[in-house]
């Protein structure tokens, strides 16, 4: 499965391959990987993604079109 909205995360943020690979705690290879299909992400390392671009492990997946994390919007009372 191809992730590209990993990829253009990454390029919204101005970030290399190896910046985000360097926070997964891998190769810059082995994240290319990612970007490219060959390999699946493991949940952990979309969890660090999510939080990382604040944004929803859904919408990194392609389940959801919204960008916004839930987390962060929720108001607290």
């Amino acid at each position: 499965m191809k992730f590209k909205r990993v990829k253009d995360l990454r390029e919204d943020n101005d970030k290399l391959q190896k910046d985000i690979a360097k926070l997964l705690g891998i190769s810059q290879q082995y994240y290319s990987e990612y970007e490219n299909g060959k390999r699946t992400i493991p949940i952990q390392h979309l969890i660090t993604l999510a939080k990382y671009y604040q944004t929803s492990i859904d919408y990194i997946v392609g389940l959801s079109d919204s960008k916004n994390n839930p987390e962060k919007n929720k108001k607290t009372s």
